[in-house]
């Protein structure tokens, strides 16, 4: 999965960068309206930024940069990152109006910690245009990456949506195989390949 290079820092309503398109769900079934994504660094933060040009249904305690378990019971973006040596691995919610969650596996689905765990370096971003339309950003410190997951090319990632509340759509930008939806399979996450920001 493409991570792009980006030589400046990015700021929030200034970014510009490329976005893959994701059209269908992981059973292969069409989207209403297809979503976006892209995953860009800054020399400070890895951003995980989510575009979709449908109204979302939200968490009703989502509230704008806050902390909020079970984001996924709603709409919802998800980030997953891996270190394929230690097994452990992070998973990130973002909702399209900026709440966020997060939590720290030891194996698929035991988590390192019982309680939640909200960390102040993540920043989050999000503006919902009047016709429901929704982009939504997780800023998240390199440092804190390299420090709890051994951030770097080794690193294995994927990007997940859940999407079309209350049916509920399941979308992962990595092949997830047959049977129920399960976003908590590491060994199918995508190694991550770097690219130049375009101009």
């Amino acid at each position: 999965m493409t991570i792009f290079n980006s030589p400046r820092k990015l700021i929030w309503g200034e970014i510009d960068v490329p976005l893959f398109g994701l059209s269908r769900d992981i059973f292969g079934d069409p989207l209403k309206v297809p979503v976006a994504f892209s995953l860009v660094t800054d020399g400070s933060y890895l951003w995980y930024l989510v575009n979709h040009r449908q109204p979302a249904r939200l968490h009703p305690k989502a509230r704008p940069a806050g902390f909020q378990a079970e984001l996924w019971q709603y709409d919802v973006a998800e980030l997953f990152l891996a270190d394929p040596v230690s097994g452990r691995y992070f998973e990130f919610n973002l909702a399209p109006n900026g709440a966020w969650w997060s939590c720290e596996f030891t194996a698929p689905r035991v988590r390192a910690d019982e309680m939640d765990i909200a960390m102040p370096e993540i920043a989050t971003f999000a503006d919902i245009a009047p016709d429901g339309s929704w982009l939504a950003a997780l800023a998240i410190p390199l440092s804190l990456l390299r420090a709890r997951l051994d951030f770097g090319n080794a690193t294995q990632i994927n990007v997940a949506m859940i999407l079309e509340s209350p049916t509920q759509k399941f979308v992962s930008a990595c092949e997830l195989g047959p049977g129920p939806a399960d976003f908590h399979q590491p060994a199918r996450f995508s190694k991550i390949s770097y690219s130049p920001l375009p101009d």
